[in-house]
């Protein structure tokens, strides 16, 4: 993109008073930003309010700093073969899916190794041709998000079911946010083989991409960007905002055919990409739990309302119809996330395992369960939570494990 033709998309999208909705009618009744720009006062109160139209006429005072950055940004060498995008509305290669959106972003930035296919057939020596970035494949995408504070197992699940799904050949979308979002971008981190040339995850975030937040996922943030895509609407230099992340949720939705709730309280982000999701007509899962975990009631509601109840990822797989001609299959030889208590990874003759079940238990309750005096239960418990069996959780509570 030309110096100043991004200069006219980022005007567009600092103008004062103009957000989304009015830029998305001034380039329908107008064209591009250029074309924005060079209207009258008059032609311009046509579209837009009185208020908006003189803010259009006068140049934002951020914009030759906002201009300066993202050049130096889209041109900086980067190892291992990331590149820096910018996709405005109506690029070749801005995602079609987004497209379907009611209210797709003006602007889109990308930072990976991976590309959005262009709408049209380009040609074999064009610059689509020498990049060796990675095509986004819509189609066999799926969405994983949750609760910024699951429980163990449930960090657990996202990170079994993203290794899985990905192993089976999915990008799998997420939002890099706590909890399960960072445990399904690091399972399909996981899924890839040596050597794959495979898009394994996008993480979609609320800042401007050269910041990451929060500030411990700079390494994940960093791995994602070489085997895969982060994706903003957000300026370069925009802050974690609280308005952004549930207004991102959109893009996860959008981007992804099908998304998955591993857990999520009844309040929660993840429900609004949920529902996204479903008002965009794709398929929704949720995983279940104990019916007195409150990270657990958001999937509940969920599968109340018709969500698909899922156990393993090839429930997913099967729901989505996607099989070996797709080119999405399951490897049969792999592994599958299991609900708990589906196997015997345990040894059935652990007193201890027996007694904790598989929600959250105190120290009383054991106890009474298993008989043992206190300081034997203590030991014994010690000994699984080092042998990764057993999570000690807040509240003097302890959840058995299930790894696949």
């Amino acid at each position: 993109m030309e110096s100043a033709e991004l200069a006219g998309w980022l005007r567009l999208t600092l103008t004062p008073g103009v957000g989304l909705e009015s830029g998305l009618k001034l380039l329908a009744a107008f064209g591009l930003p250029e074309q924005v720009f060079g209207q009258s006062n008059s032609a311009l109160r046509e579209v837009v309010s009185e208020t908006q139209s003189a803010a259009l006429l006068r140049e934002p005072a951020e914009l030759a700093e906002l201009l300066g950055l993202t050049l130096d940004w889209l041109q900086a060498v980067r190892p291992d073969g990331v590149q820096a995008q910018v996709l405005p509305l109506g690029d070749p290669c801005y995602p079609q899916c987004l497209l379907r959106l009611p209210d797709p972003p003006l602007m889109l930035y990308l930072l990976g190794t991976g590309r959005f296919p262009p709408s049209e057939p380009t040609q074999p020596d064009g610059p689509e041709a020498a990049t060796d970035s990675i095509t986004f494949d819509h189609d066999h995408s799926l969405a994983i998000v949750g609760s910024r504070n699951p429980t163990v197992q449930g960090a657990i699940n996202a990170q079994d079911f993203a290794r899985a799904l990905g192993a089976a050949g999915a990008t799998i979308v997420s939002g890099l946010a706590r909890g399960v979002d960072a445990a399904a971008h690091e399972g399909a981190l996981q899924s890839l083989e040596p050597g794959s040339k495979r898009l394994a995850t996008v993480a979609v975030v609320g800042t401007g991409l050269d910041r990451v937040y929060p500030k411990n996922h700079l390494d994940l943030a960093r791995r994602i960007a070489r085997h895969g895509l982060l994706i903003s609407e957000y300026h370069l230099g925009t802050p974690p905002l609280a308005a952004n992340f549930p207004r991102r949720n959109r893009l996860i939705a959008g981007l992804a055919q099908g998304t998955l709730v591993v857990e999520a309280a009844l309040k929660s982000g993840s429900l609004i990409t949920a529902r996204l999701a479903a008002e965009q007509g794709k398929e929704v899962f949720a995983i279940p739990g104990s019916i007195h975990a409150t990270q657990a009631r958001g999937c509940h509601a969920l599968i109340k309302q018709g969500a698909k109840l899922v156990e393993s990822a090839q429930d997913v797989l099967e729901e989505m119809r996607l099989d070996a001609g797709s080119g999405f299959a399951a490897d049969k030889s792999r592994p599958q996330p299991q609900p708990p208590g589906t196997d015997d990874l345990f040894e059935p003759a652990d007193e201890v395992l027996e007694a904790l079940g598989f929600e959250p238990v105190g120290l009383d309750t054991l106890h009474s369960r298993c008989g043992l005096d206190a300081a034997q239960l203590q030991t014994r418990l010690m000994l699984l939570e080092l042998d990764g069996r057993v999570a000690r959780l807040p509240g003097g509570l302890f959840q058995r494990i299930h790894r696949n």
